[in-house]
């Protein structure tokens, strides 16, 4: 038995942007897609970079070295990427993500890091074999969220993981895995598995043989769903040399490089380094990349951090208000009363949903029976007070309304009367003043 592929990739800028920073690389023995990040002058550069690493892995290599010649190509990108970024003010914060796939024999080796994603359609069945490096995923992992949830969730693009953007090494998903004959393997963009749904994905690999009118279906049903992002992918079917039907053509060896590693626009910056390379390959093999030639700039795709950063923020600040907003209720007084008994609280009388924004600091011995009606509507409906020695003034008024039955000066309500009552004042001046004569006594019609 002689395995060989039969792919095809396909790249397309989408219907938003007017940049694809996405790059694709599909050999006899190497598929990659890699979706870059860092707006026009970075994420376009980052996958290009990238695939120009990766590319001088498409050639016979032992199967028992794949998985770390795999791992040590990918890292050996990454330092390229943190250095250009370096060297290049205007490339800071660049970055992309890797899904590839390396073939030796019957083995494939994984490397997989950020959403780009990998299926297998195997005997019918068709997985998601890489797990995307987002925060929503760890969202979902953690059963914080459902499936249903982090759909519609605004952060599902905020990364976790990617080359470049930080300098260290980035922790690579790497595996060893069969490459079985009636195999088809996608991989794609979040371009396209953000926009076209599994089952849809499914019901395509399925139904429609030729891997180039695979690609080229998938990409139109992306375009379809809005297309606002790029949308990359590669179609390879694991075929048996030996088995292919007298008729059938063989599968080519001629590399397709889509996307921007395949347009080189950054030839003075670039130079003769690996993705340069690559885009000559393509030029001198002949291949037309599937794609849109519109170079207008664009603002950046994302990043991972600083989203979640500013959501992070948000919710600090939120907080800090909240409670500051909290501690400032607490420092109010109000009287009250609790059904029977004139009541002082802390805190304001409404309340926030379920929340209580007020507790009862003093239950007075002052019974609400005993004042008059129109007082007994004051302190239903809470008498506000500044501090805790108005509060305490009102109930002082509210004694002595209880003892003379006269109503509470609604006037009075908010500072502490220094004068006394009408009842008081009538009996200070009779104890003060001389016994009046005869002569002094007015006249009824004088009173």
């Amino acid at each position: 038995m002689t395995i060989a592929l039969r792919y095809a990739a396909r790249s397309d800028v989408g219907l938003v942007r007017s940049n694809n920073q996405d790059s694709g690389y599909a050999g006899s023995h190497l598929l990659v897609v890699a979706d870059g990040m860092g707006g026009h002058a970075g994420g376009d550069v980052a996958s290009s970079v990238a695939i120009g690493h990766l590319a001088r892995l498409d050639s016979d290599t032992p199967a028992s070295d794949i998985v770390a010649t795999l791992e040590e190509s990918v890292l050996a990108a990454n330092q390229e990427i943190l250095r250009r970024a370096r060297d290049e003010p205007q490339l800071a914060g660049l970055g992309t993500t890797i899904t590839a796939l390396l073939r030796a024999e019957d083995k494939f080796a994984l490397a997989h890091i950020g959403d780009s994603r990998a299926y297998l359609r195997r005997g019918g069945e068709t997985t998601q074999v890489t797990k995307d490096h987002t925060f929503v995923q760890r969202l979902l992992d953690e059963g914080r969220l459902t499936e249903e949830e982090a759909e519609r969730h605004p952060q599902r693009s905020v990364l976790m993981r990617v080359l470049g953007d930080v300098d260290a090494d980035p922790e690579l998903d790497l595996s060893l895995r069969s490459a079985r004959v009636g195999d088809r393997w996608l991989l794609c963009s979040d371009g396209l598995s953000g926009l076209v749904s599994f089952d849809t994905i499914d019901a395509t690999l399925a139904e429609i043989e030729d891997p180039g009118e695979c690609a080229d279906e998938l990409v139109r049903l992306a375009l379809r769903g809005g297309g606002p992002d790029n949308i990359t992918c590669i179609i390879a079917d694991v075929v048996d040399l030996d088995r292919l039907p007298r008729h059938s053509e063989s599968p080519t060896s001629t590399p397709q490089i889509v996307g921007s590693a395949a347009r080189n626009r950054h030839r003075p910056s670039l130079g003769s380094g690996p993705a340069a390379k690559a885009a000559a390959l393509t030029r001198e093999e002949g291949e037309a990349p599937y794609q849109d030639e519109d170079f207008g700039e664009e603002p950046p795709r994302r990043s991972p951090w600083p989203a979640l950063v500013a959501v992070l923020l948000l919710i600090g600040v939120l907080g800090g208000a909240l409670w500051a907003g909290y501690a400032w209720s607490q420092q109010q007084y109000y009287v009250g009363t609790d059904g029977t008994r004139v009541v002082v609280y802390q805190g304001l009388s409404e309340d926030l949903g379920p929340v209580s924004l007020s507790s009862a600091v003093e239950v007075t011995d002052i019974e609400m029976s005993d004042l008059p009606a129109v007082t007994q509507d004051q302190v239903e409906a809470t008498i506000s007070a500044s501090d805790r020695e108005s509060a305490d003034a009102i109930v002082e008024r509210l004694e002595r309304a209880a003892v003379t039955s006269l109503p509470l000066d609604p006037e009075a309500t908010e500072t502490p009367l220094e004068s006394t009552t009408p009842a008081e004042s009538a009996t200070e001046d009779a104890s003060s003043t001389p016994a009046s004569t005869p002569e002094d006594t007015p006249s009824s019609e004088e009173g």
